[in-house]
């Protein structure tokens, strides 16, 4: 009964998507934001196909961008750190800091966190439990910021509405930039934010067009196809 009204509900929103029109930016996300109609407040993600083959290390893009307006969601935050740096932790806002004791709580089941972050030193010990947070998509790594020595910063940024990204083994991205409550421009300056960090790390080895198709969406709503030269064209 609940699929037959979610389809419904899908049928009727598609009605007001055209699925042969390219959408320019301002277009797509004034589009987008007027289909928010879930009795929660959804998420905008944006989907990208890149012109990239993973398979090569030289062309996995990979890397973490700190939204201007965030991404509306409370973040909890660990981090793995001794001493001064665990203290800095908790000062920058940590909802979890620990060492060895942090491990254990993992191996627990106790994961009640969406990013982690660990000092360099601590890596051996986050390695302890690689295969219980690398599936989980929040291993910490260099890439995305999260192994510093600046945990503070890299709290603030965790908190201040940083995103993680990587491309998936077919070359697609996929990352919230909001809420369908924020207001079309904070949506729009997101969106632009996070284009500009996937367009400066595009691989100079990427052969062809590097933003072959581009969608941006709700949690429960169709997508609208995004203009994907006027993506690459941000710099």
């Amino acid at each position: 009964m609940k699929k037959n009204k979610l389809s419904k509900r899908l049928q009727i929103l598609s009605q007001r998507v055209d699925s042969n029109k390219i959408y320019d930016m301002q277009a797509g996300v004034n589009t987008v934001k007027s289909l928010a109609s879930a009795k929660f407040d959804e998420t905008v993600e944006v989907s990208l196909k890149l012109g990239v083959d993973p398979r090569h290390a030289d062309q996995m893009i990979r890397g973490a961008v700190v939204l201007p307006h965030g991404t509306g969601k409370k973040v909890r935050v660990a981090v793995f750190a001794k001493d001064i740096k665990a203290d800095e932790a908790r000062g920058a806002g940590a909802d979890v800091v620990g060492d060895e004791d942090l491990v254990e709580s993992i191996k627990g089941g106790n994961i009640d966190f969406d990013i982690v972050i660990a000092t360099p030193d601590m890596m051996p010990l986050v390695g302890k439990v690689g295969r219980i947070l690398g599936p989980k998509g929040i291993m910490p790594n260099p890439k995305t910021g999260t192994v510093t020595l600046d945990v503070a910063k890299a709290v603030n940024n965790a908190k201040n509405g940083q995103v993680n990204f990587r491309v998936d083994k077919k070359g697609n991205i996929h990352s919230p930039i909001g809420k369908a409550s924020f207001t079309e421009d904070k949506i729009l300056d997101n969106l632009v934010q996070f284009i500009k960090v996937i367009n400066r790390l595009k691989p100079s080895t990427a052969k062809g067009r590097y933003i072959r198709s581009s969608n941006l969406s709700l949690t429960m709503s169709p997508a609208v196809k995004l203009d994907s030269q006027e993506l690459m064209d941000i710099k």
